[in-house]
């Protein structure tokens, strides 16, 4: 007796994909040509062919919970070559845009991120902030400082290094809270849907040798060996790795300047011929130059589609970069008042990138090495 399935479509789903840059979905005719030119499709279940058809059918749970989605690098080989225009990486791109904000919470922040209307609220939050913490630093300063340690003693006379450490520190630790969450469900349903979909053959995952593949996998992400594979838009390469790099070797020294503060005592500003600060100034410089090239990528390519979301993302990189090479350079030029409100301009572009990473398509970085991670795991070629 033959099984018979029933299909309900979630029109708000087929919606949604269209919002974030996926309108072209419903012009695939299921061709394959996606799947066959990808050179990152695996050769069991590849994609994007069965996604494409589950999007135009709007099967969301089925999606949200496929890794395959994550294995894209939105290379534009699929969308170039594709017959009806249906540009499968933009639906992709929707698609794992749409998986972020189901595996974050809460999801009202994630609306907000992905809502244009909303921008001003993103900003102005953190720029009512970190005004307040300005005139609270400036007005009691010296009752701030009576009875405090000397290495948290605000050393600067408009926002107390002490006071940002307040509001950035908690954040991150929201974070980490929040990706903790996510990313536990999303390794459970991503293996779930693999098995049922007959993907894969191991049944249980373990621990200890997930974070050995993860290790073995980190290198090829950071040196972009899959990206590189890509024709149409191996360019986006360059851009990408340096943004990425900036943000590690910032990292590095954020981590660095606070233990050395709050830990040994020794406050800034330091000295531009100190090996850390070497390090902060180019990865500064990183960041600016890659940010330019992102946005120069998408201008001169009107063809393919960028969402709201992708500008996002690019103006944050962007503007993060500009804002923070700018404060320097107009603190070491004497610029006083200028330097203060660049420097507070910078603060609500950290603040975004800070509070935002689980909800925008920055949190790709996380959901995407994992995502990859389980792939190795599970040795599918």
């Amino acid at each position: 007796m033959t099984e018979r399935y029933l299909v309900q479509p979630d029109l708000e789903f087929i919606k949604e994909i269209q919002s974030l840059g996926g309108e072209t979905v419903k012009k695939c005719f299921q061709c394959a040509t996606c799947s066959v030119v990808c050179p990152l499709s695996p050769e069991s279940g590849p994609f994007p062919r069965k996604e494409m058809i589950a999007a135009s059918w709007g099967l969301k749970d089925k999606l949200i919970n496929d890794s395959d989605i994550w294995l894209c690098h939105e290379c534009g080989d699929c969308s170039d070559k594709c017959p009806r225009g249906a540009k499968p990486g933009d639906v992709l791109s929707a698609l794992r845009a749409m998986t972020i904000g189901h595996y974050a919470t809460p999801q009202v922040l994630y609306k907000a991120v992905n809502d244009p209307k909303k921008l001003p609220v993103l900003i102005g939050v953190p720029a009512i902030i970190f005004a307040i913490l300005a005139i609270f630093t400036n007005l009691f300063h010296e009752t701030l400082s009576h009875g405090l340690p000397e290495n948290v003693i605000a050393h600067a006379n408009f926002i107390s290094t002490w006071f940002v450490d307040l509001v950035f520190v908690p954040l991150s630790l929201f974070v980490v809270a929040v990706f903790a969450k996510g990313l536990t469900d999303f390794v459970k349903n991503i293996h779930e849907n693999a098995i049922n979909e007959g993907k894969v053959e191991i049944k249980s995952l373990e621990l200890k040798p997930f974070l050995q593949t993860l290790i073995k996998v980190i290198p090829m992400i950071l040196s972009h060996e899959k990206f590189t594979k890509c024709e149409a838009n191996k360019d986006r390469s360059t851009a990408h790795m340096m943004v990425l790099f900036s943000f590690i070797g910032l990292a590095v020294v954020t981590g660095i300047f606070f233990v050395v503060l709050y830990v040994f005592g020794i406050p800034g500003p330091y000295s531009q011929i100190n090996p850390v600060k070497i390090l902060a100034n180019i990865s500064g410089v990183a960041l600016v130059i890659g940010g330019a090239l992102m946005i120069k990528n998408r201008l001169t390519k009107p063809d393919q589609t960028s969402a709201y979301k992708d500008w996002y993302l690019v103006g944050l990189v962007f503007g993060l970069g500009i804002t923070g090479m700018l404060t320097q350079m107009t603190r070491l030029a004497g610029g006083e008042y200028l330097s203060y409100f660049l420097y507070y301009v910078h603060l609500i572009f950290v603040f975004n990138l800070f509070l935002f990473l689980p909800y925008s398509k920055m949190a790709h970085l996380v959901y995407r090495t994992v995502a990859i991670t389980y792939n190795e795991y599970m040795g599918r070629k």
